[in-house]
């Protein structure tokens, strides 16, 4: 038996690649996000470069699918008017938003481009009320909320704000906050802030002191609220966010399918978890920042730490 959800909000797809974007399509998104050949925090994904922006936003708009394009990394001066660009690019291809960590830039899209959506990335960590109206202040329409925040706080900010609120629902967690995790950066020279990450977070790591503990110590296991999906949908919550760019067709197909299935009134089925932990699986799922739980967040034995679906390799997530 279903229950009755009053108001849906946006299901948001990751595309990391032309076919993760057919298959986000096909299993019932109402949007996608996406990168194109620079400024995007996954620079490791397929991307969408040239030709392939205006044939990937071609074909979600004759589906009736909005896309968000990702220029979520950190400028620096000489790289503003090359990003401007891009912006302007797909902006005229008919993108429906922009997603955006650096004020600057965000800024500079106003100037140019008065009436272009711009969305807050989470790389902005935004976790307060007062960080979700700074950000409507500067013209933000939507804030995509820290990971880190639990179901009563996200209530509160939705209450008091007209700001429309994204919230990550499916996916990777960080070790650190978004946006403010280092340690890419120390160890091999790769910013997250500039989507180079190389989640040194999920490689096995030992305590030097007698009967320390060895594993993956700093692996958080994948995030999946799809059992929270009505209590998001009272809040008010704008859109509900899918991460995995740099995950396969099969998973994007899965996961977004099960989500598509919640937000049309019917409870999840232990065959639909099962499914999406069969294309891509860290030892099982957390729903420890929203719940209040942190006790079941990190991965417990040395298992691959990528998910048993995706190589050793950069592609990570």
């Amino acid at each position: 038996m279903g229950y009755n959800i009053v108001k849906r909000p946006e299901l948001l797809a990751p595309a990391g690649s032309m076919s993760t974007l057919r298959a986000a399509v096909e299993a019932g998104a109402d949007a996608v996000y996406l990168g194109a050949g620079k400024f995007s925090a996954r620079a490791n994904a397929q991307n969408f470069h040239g030709d392939a922006l205006a044939e990937a936003i071609g074909y979600a708009r004759e589906n009736g699918v909005a896309v968000h394009l990702a220029v979520n990394t950190l400028m620096t001066d000489r790289e503003l008017e090359e990003a401007i660009a891009l912006v302007g690019c797909a902006y005229h291809l008919g993108a429906a938003a922009f997603i955006v960590q650096d004020i600057g830039l965000g800024a500079r899209i106003r100037q140019a481009y008065p009436d272009a959506v711009l969305h807050a990335s989470t790389q902005m960590t935004a976790r307060s009320l007062e960080d979700v109206r700074a950000l409507g202040r500067l013209g933000f329409a939507r804030v995509v909320m820290a990971r880190e925040l639990s179901r009563a706080q996200l209530e509160k900010i939705a209450g008091s704000t007209a700001v429309g609120l994204e919230v990550f629902v499916h996916g990777a967690l960080c070790a650190s906050y978004s946006g403010q995790c280092l340690m890419s950066s120390f160890m091999g020279g790769r910013s997250a802030n500039r989507g180079k990450c190389a989640q040194p977070c999920r490689l096995p790591y030992s305590n030097a002191k007698p009967g320390g503990k060895s594993g993956v110590l700093l692996s958080l296991k994948d995030l999946c609220l799809i059992d929270y999906i009505r209590e998001l949908c009272e809040m008010g919550i704008a859109s509900l966010k899918i991460e995995g760019r740099m995950k396969g067709e099969d998973y994007v197909r899965a996961v977004v399918r099960a989500y598509r299935a919640a937000l049309d009134g019917k409870p999840p089925t232990q065959k639909q978890k099962a499914e999406m932990l069969r294309v891509f699986d860290r030892g099982g799922y957390t729903d420890g920042y929203f719940a209040g739980n942190k006790n079941n967040m990190y991965m417990k034995a040395l298992k691959n730490p990528y998910g048993h679906s995706a190589p050793r390799s950069d592609n990570r997530t």
